[in-house]
Parts: C-alpha cells; structure tokens; sequence
C-alpha cells in the first residue's frame, strides 16, 4: 500500500501560524487522501501547496487565491475552500498510487498584486 507523509513548511518566522492537519496519513493505493491548511495571519490570501518526494526538489501542486483554485498543469489534485485568515484550504490526492507517497507542505502568503 502507498503511505503518504504529511507536513508543513518550516523556517519562516510565521511558520507556527499556519497549521495543516493531519500531520501524517497512511493510506491505501487507489483510495483519495485529503489535507486541510489554515493561518492566522492578517492580509494573507493565497495559500501554496507542494509536494516532495525522496531526494526530489519541491513540486509546486497548486494554489489557492482566496477563494480561487489553480492547479499545476498535468497535476491530478483538487483544491477547494478559502484561503483568507482562519479559513480552511483542502488538498485533495485522489486515487492515490505508489508514487503518490511523499511530504506534502502547504504554505500561506499575500498576493502580491494587491500591494502595488
């Protein structure tokens, strides 16, 4: 069965203001697996997800814009939710398969094209 390691981004200072649950999941191959990221922090709106497999560079899965998802050209994933302060971002993995087992980070920002 595929195992699929779950985790959030580290080394930024607000890092402990943004929360992803769970932390791990174990799933079975062909099953759909599904990962929720929030913050708090004020002016945030666009929360990132990325995957890593071993010895692999971040994969950037998708993001969510608010309430607007947009996902990787060729990636198999849903997003859905809001990504303002306290709401709730689900990834959504389904049909997993053995390549599917990997740590999957979610990370939250500002869009930049608000500040300008």
């Amino acid at each position: 069965p595929a195992s699929i390691v779950f985790a959030f981004l580290l080394g930024s200072s607000l890092s402990d203001r943004v929360h992803q649950d769970p932390a791990d999941m174990y799933k079975n191959q062909g099953r759909a697996a599904e990962i929720t990221c929030s913050h708090s922090i004020d002016s945030y709106d666009v929360i990132l997800w990325y995957k890593q497999t071993e010895n692999s560079q971040l994969q950037l899965l998708g993001y969510m814009y608010i309430t607007n998802p947009f996902v990787e050209p060729g990636v198999t994933v849903t997003i859905a939710g809001n990504a303002n302060k306290d709401k709730t971002c689900t990834l959504t993995i389904k049909d997993l398969f053995m390549n599917s087992s990997a740590v999957y980070f979610c990370a939250a920002r500002y869009h930049s094209a608000t500040y300008h």
